[in-house]
């Protein structure tokens, strides 16, 4: 074990929506930093309970620091995060502490889903004498999206008190907070003006001030000091226990399956997929493209089917969900690929997996009802032309996955027919062609064939770009400075038409249009979204929320989409592994940054690539697995079960 980057984060997910994240440097760098951070709606409503600890060990000689803090102006205290010798990600975060006369002592933190609970460990080995650990929980009791500040409403008392467990419940209508274990002293005391560094960065809000109400003590010569917190009243798991029952589930997956499967968690009475972590819930674009590598990859292909027969049921006017708000609001329909990614997902399910016939049927009508309400028009203008194309906007709404919105400034305009969404279309209606011929015949199945076969021919027609050998990003353009015309911006969203099971584009045009692509967009963590040379191409995805915004699709790398343009080159050079491995090489050394053991959502346009955005997102780790599983790429990839 070494010291990585102090900056790096490691997660813990709960399994419900919740989870506890920080630094490998100690100090917390944002909102959403936590230790008990929990869905009162699972997966949304979510609350920040415990932020953080301050913690020391009091010796014969004197305090010494285990922990510090960033303070406004940006002052660090205490020195805890001096004594650090080591961290380790894996099975679970672990630091090692050098102490005052050739001590050691090691923490760690993790959360086993299902057991409603963070768990803290501390060993000591070593010289130093006697000690006893002190704790002091930081307490909030907000969104995870907000600060939290001093005030008098505030509950310091403890609301019940047992043997070793304490409990608080700061504030009326939030779950109550528990700690198990540790001698505790009342001893309220506010930590004012913590400084979140990563918040600060993206011009938000970066202050908080946080509550604590005593103090928990451990004798560390009595052996490991435990700490169980949970956001309930009810009897803690030993955490002992808890650690070899959940060591050896952790041992039976290798690392990037472990990361993918992090991004499940309940909704409901069923399952779903957590789009990205710190800040997405589930989506459901995102959940569609995800649960490939996510479950599908992974073997676990009942949990698959069990994730879209509940989406199935939220069929609307031919439209799934993209959104549930935090707030537990009603579903919001606002994106015209997701309902065909959910499709995509379907036919992926049923062609490895043996549906009972009544749910292959349930699957297989919504999917036919997503055809049919896009073929008859629904909401956003989403409706299939007479040239047997699709087309969908509304002026001020963007509905594709390059969906940034800035006030009323719609940043990536692509209201007309967007390149993406036909070669998705063109796929569904292949594909209920092949059911529908299955289970009624040739006479039935031939209104899809029909509607497939005019949807290719002019999809060849209108979107190739003979002058510069690719696709047309979206043609009919009706707004933006291409209204009336094609948009020639070279864009990622054209592999699609060679990526998918059926491809819409003719043969002869993938080699040049790929060849392109890898010139023009390839970097080693993925898709530029925007070539290099255009004037909207930025090169840095930094800065407040609108430079960030404009960047977001403007060239800012995603690396989900290596999952798309793998595919297509595969289909295209078959025989060419090299080439493959290459473009997979660089996410083995980007699972040790960021977010340690996983994947970004996206990075900047240019070296050294610095990855941003959600340091945890369910699609980027999603579509590298699968590649590996399917067999493209190394065999030593750290994501693959190859020993």
């Amino acid at each position: 074990m070494t010291m990585p980057d102090p900056s790096a984060e490691w997660l813990e997910p709960d399994g419900t929506g919740g989870f506890a994240s920080g630094t490998a440097g100690l100090i917390r760098t944002r909102c959403y930093h936590a230790l008990l951070l929990v869905a009162v709606t699972p997966p949304t409503g979510r609350v920040v309970l415990v932020n953080g600890i301050e913690a020391w060990l009091d010796t014969e000689n004197g305090p010494v620091a285990l922990t510090s803090q960033r303070y406004q102006p940006g002052m660090v205290h205490p020195d805890g995060a001096d004594r650090l010798t080591s961290f380790a990600a894996d099975p679970w975060p672990a630091w090692t502490y050098g102490l005052p006369g050739g001590g050691r002592l090691v923490h760690e933190a993790f959360v086993a889903p299902g057991s409603g609970q963070t768990s803290l460990r501390w060993s000591l080995t070593g010289g130093g004498g006697a000690a006893t650990l002190r704790v002091r929980l930081l307490l909030s009791g907000r969104s995870y999206h907000a600060q939290h500040h001093e005030n008098p409403a505030f509950r310091f008392d403890p609301v019940d008190q047992g043997p070793e467990r304490v409990t608080w419940q700061p504030y009326p209508g939030l779950p109550a907070i528990s700690a198990h274990s540790g001698t505790y002293r009342h001893d309220p005391v506010w930590y004012r003006r913590f400084l979140y560094s990563e918040e600060q960065a993206r011009g938000l809000a970066s202050e908080e001030d946080l509550a604590s109400p005593g103090i928990l003590s451990f004798d560390l010569g009595a052996g490991d000091a435990t700490l169980a917190l949970r956001a309930d009243r009810g009897p803690a798991r030993p955490v002992a226990a808890l650690a070899v029952q959940e060591r050896r589930r952790r041992d039976a997956a290798v690392p990037l399956h472990r990361s993918a499967l992090r991004h499940m968690s309940a909704r409901g009475d069923g399952c779903t997929v957590i789009a990205g972590f710190p800040w997405f819930s589930d989506w459901g674009r995102d959940t569609f493209i995800a649960l490939r590598g996510i479950l599908l990859a992974t073997g676990r292909h009942a949990l698959a089917c069990e994730v879209l027969l509940a989406w199935a049921k939220l069929v609307d006017g031919g439209m799934l969900p993209n959104r549930f708000p935090d707030d537990d609001g009603p579903p919001e329909y606002n994106s015209v690929d997701a309902s065909l990614w959910f499709v995509i997902a379907v036919g992926e399910l049923l062609a490895v997996y043996p549906a009972s016939r009544e749910d292959a049927g349930r699957l297989r009508a919504a999917c036919a009802a997503i055809l049919d309400g896009y073929a008859g028009g629904t909401r956003f203008g989403i409706r299939l032309d007479g040239d047997g194309l699709i087309a969908c906007g509304v002026p001020g709404v963007q509905l594709t996955w390059m969906d940034a919105k800035v006030g009323d400034w719609v940043v990536t305009p692509r209201r007309g027919k967007a390149v993406e969404i036909n070669a998705l279309f063109y796929n569904a209606l292949k594909l209920l062609e092949g059911w529908v011929r299955e289970e009624r015949g040739e006479q039935d199945a031939r209104r899809y064939g029909d509607l497939a076969q005019r949807c290719r021919e002019s999809f060849n027609h209108r979107f190739w770009n003979a002058e510069r050998k690719c696709l047309f990003d979206v043609v009919d353009v009706q707004d933006g400075p291409f209204a009336g015309q094609d948009d020639p911006a070279f864009r990622p969203n054209q592999v699609f038409a060679v990526s998918l099971d059926h491809p819409v584009l003719d043969r002869e045009h993938w080699e040049p249009m790929l060849t392109a692509v890898r010139e023009r967009l390839f970097t080693p963590v993925g898709l530029r979204s925007l070539e290099p040379g255009h004037p909207d191409y930025k090169p840095k995805y930094d800065g407040d929320l609108r430079a960030r915004d404009a960047a977001y699709h403007q060239g800012t790398v995603w690396a989900w989409l290596i999952g798309p343009f793998v595919d297509a080159w595969c289909k295209t050079w078959p025989d060419d592994r090299d080439s493959v491995r290459t473009f997979l090489a660089g996410f083995e050394s980007h699972l040790g940054e960021a977010c340690v053991g996983t994947i970004s959502e996206v990075f900047d346009a240019e070296a050294p690539f610095t990855p941003r955005g959600c340091n945890a997102q369910a699609w980027s780790v999603a579509e590298v697995l699968r590649l590996l599983a399917s067999g493209k790429g190394s065999a030593a990839h750290p994501g693959t079960d190859e020993k």
